[in-house]
């Protein structure tokens, strides 16, 4: 079989989730290490923690594909004892390479939203209006709901620990937008396009207030739930693009939300 790279994975995801679909304040691409360094095993997963680290070198991966960028801001300092020059200081002593999907997977067709849509049961998605590519997605489902039904389906086929409702009023849920991770700032648009209910995750007090009295119901199932699907797809689809390599893709499944229901 045929040696693999960090440039052939970077390559691999690329076609997925071109980097020009990426917001402009975002950071995708190949975050640390080298595109003609050898690898042999790739290690998917949400966000470059210490832990997912751990579990990256415990696997002996040469690299780490990440949703989260690791870096996304200009680096002041490189401290060995604070969590991101620590980070960044273990990776490069173990020759772990980090390559991110962020805003591009979030948009790209079979990315994080289309996955999203998928395990919701939309049918019928498509992006917003015209645009020929958007964040966000609009879909309608095959059965109306009420918002609570709704909401607890959203909680079922997402494995939420919990989900947060903002009921808008007595009126049913057919169509459906959606954004994962952080995507409030877009509920309006949802709403203008028709959309009865939104999903996403990290919503604040007032975007729910606007949500309440622009009469569009939300579901806030948090960042992690919305967005966490992606890694087993990407894992797959790696899996199916680089058969013709010598390299093993390995997914992160210990991984768990930040927030805790006490």
């Amino acid at each position: 079989m045929k040696k693999c790279t960090v440039q052939i994975v970077a390559d691999a995801v690329n076609r997925l989730a071109p980097r020009r679909l990426a917001e402009e304040w975002d950071n995708p691409g190949l975050l640390v290490g080298e595109p003609s360094a050898e690898v042999q095993k790739v290690f998917v997963c949400l966000d470059v923690l210490d832990e997912t680290i751990t579990q990256a070198i415990e696997v002996d991966a040469q690299l780490i594909v990440a949703h989260h960028p690791l870096i996304f801001h200009a680096i002041k300092n490189v401290r060995f004892d604070l969590p991101h020059g620590r980070k960044l200081a273990r990776l490069i002593k173990n020759n772990l390479a980090v390559f991110a999907a962020h805003t591009n997977l979030d948009t790209a067709s079979g990315g994080v939203n289309d996955v999203l849509a998928k395990l919701i049961g939309l049918v019928d998605v498509k992006m917003f209006g015209d645009e020929e590519f958007s964040l966000g997605r609009l879909g309608t489902l095959e059965t109306p709901m009420t918002a609570l039904a709704f909401a607890r389906h959203v909680k079922k086929v997402l494995n939420a620990d919990n989900v947060r409702l903002v009921d808008a009023g007595d009126f049913m849920i057919s169509k459906v937008g959606l954004c994962g991770g952080a995507g409030a700032d877009i509920i309006q648009k949802a709403k203008f396009f028709g959309a009865q209910a939104f999903v996403t995750g990290d919503v604040k007090y007032h975007e729910a207030q606007a949500a309440v009295e622009n009469k569009i119901h939300v579901v806030d199932a948090g960042h992690f739930a919305t967005e966490f699907p992606i890694v087993h797809v990407l894992t797959e689809y790696l899996k199916a693009e680089l058969k013709s390599f010598d390299v093993e893709i390995v997914e992160n499944t210990t991984a768990k939300d930040f927030f805790s229901t006490i």
